[in-house]
């Protein structure tokens, strides 16, 4: 990393060339907002450092796919392993919705305090 800094004289004065690092493009979602949120209350010594070296939004970015993709697979295995399946869907829909939304909660339980909140 080069840390020189350059100026440029205007008038009587040197005023730093400094610039921000360019960000991504891309939205935080749930996960990096709830993330953001914990540094903030939590890690504000890890929170000024992000934000400082210009890398916060892009760890957010990281955490929030890294939890989606983690709660996904949680999903699907929570959903082998209990047997609910397709079948289940068709001939007891409000069975399936049920187990569904308590597989979707613990997984989502387990990325939080695997993820989110360390």
């Amino acid at each position: 990393m080069n840390n020189k800094i350059t100026y440029r004289k205007e008038g009587d004065y040197f005023i730093p060339n400094l610039s921000l690092p360019i960000q991504p493009k891309k939205q935080i979602g749930k996960y990096g907002r709830l993330r953001l949120n914990y540094l903030k209350d939590f890690k504000k010594g890890l929170y000024t450092e992000l934000l400082i070296d210009g890398t916060l939004k892009q760890h957010l970015l990281d955490i929030d796919e890294s939890a989606n993709e983690r709660v996904h697979v949680l999903i699907k295995q929570f959903a082998e392993s209990e047997n609910v399946n397709e079948y289940l869907k068709e001939h007891h829909q409000m069975e399936w919705v049920q187990a569904m939304n308590n597989i979707k909660n613990r997984a989502e339980e387990i990325v939080l305090n695997e993820i989110i909140y360390v």
